[in-house]
Order: structure tokens, then C-alpha cells, then sequence
């Protein structure tokens, strides 16, 4: 799809918001460019990356949400822990949360990298891995500086992809 087609479907919405995410975002090299081309039309925009991608040319414009990937996850040797010297206030970083370990790792990470002081930090519980109210009992036993959420397309949709 070339930019005004895309702009042509997102005006059938009506919406002011766009979030740019789904597979990786930051892959698609051209991407940065819609990016501008989106806040220079004057819609808030946000992305939603996995973290292994320099953050670094986004739009300052863009909000940026960024997963940090935890040690259960399988996924930790993709985090490129350079991008927290480029998130800015309004980002969000995410933990998603497969296990008390995780929770402990995402502590730590968040006192060693000051991640709390440069924007909003949010724990997800892995869906099917740890209860809602489990993690909300850490949080709140820790008083940590955090945003629970869950994964709304989970309850919503459970495991169905492509929704």
C-alpha cells in the first residue's frame, strides 16, 4: 500500500490516534518516514515496538512504547538496552511477566537502567503464566512506581490471531 492509501484507510475511521505496531514495526525502514508524514498531518501517534530496533530516529513526535524483554521470555538477548537513553516522557516501557523471576528481573532492571525516571514503566502478567492478581499482589507488596495492564485482545479474543 503507498502512504495515501494507508491515510485513506485511516480516514474511514475518523480517529485522531494511530499506533503503528503489530509484527515489528521498526523493521520496515520506510516506516520512519510515515511516522512524520502522520504527526505532521496532525494525529497523535504511537508505536508499539518489541525493542531489538534502534528507537533513535523515531519522530520525536511519536509516542514510543517499548517492551523489555524478561528472562522467561526466551527473548532477552534481543534488547537493545540502548534505546532507554532514547526514551523520552510520555514513553512507556513494558514488562511482560511470565513468572516471580521475571518480576524480580524487571526490578532490577528498572532501578539499574533509572527507567522509572524517564518515563512510564507498565508490568503485563503473560497470559495463562501468572494470574492477574498475583502480579497486582507484587506490585503492591513492592510498592512499585507501576502500571499494571493486561492484555485486553487476550480476554477479549483469547488465542485467535490475526483479529
Amino acid at each position: 500500500m503507498t502512504y495515501d492509501e494507508i491515510l485513506q484507510q485511516i480516514a474511514q475511521y475518523g480517529c485522531d490516534n494511530v499506533c503503528i505496531t503489530g509484527g515489528e514495526p521498526l523493521a520496515q525502514k520506510r516506516v520512519f518516514d510515515f511516522f512524520t508524514l502522520l504527526c505532521d498531518k496532525g494525529f497523535k501517534v504511537s508505536t508499539e515496538t518489541g525493542g531489538a530496533n534502534d528507537i533513535s530516529p523515531l519522530d520525536p513526535r511519536v509516542m514510543t512504547v517499548m517492551d523489555l524483554k524478561t528472562p522467561d521470555s526466551g527473548e532477552m538477548d534481543k534488547n537493545l538496552y540502548s534505546n532507554i537513553d532514547h526514551l523520552k516522557i510520555g514513553d512507556q516501557v513494558k514488562f511482560v511477566i511470565c513468572s516471580r523471576k521475571d518480576f524480580d528481573w524487571a526490578k532490577m532492571a528498572i532501578e539499574q537502567h533509572a527507567i522509572a525516571n524517564k518515563c512510564e514503566v507498565l508490568f503485563s502478567p503473560s497470559y495463562g503464566q501468572v494470574e492477574y492478581q498475583e502480579l497486582a499482589e507484587w506490585i503492591l507488596r513492592d510498592k512499585l512506581k507501576v502500571r499494571m495492564q493486561v492484555q485486553l485482545h487476550k480476554i477479549i479474543w483469547g488465542e485467535k490471531t490475526g483479529v
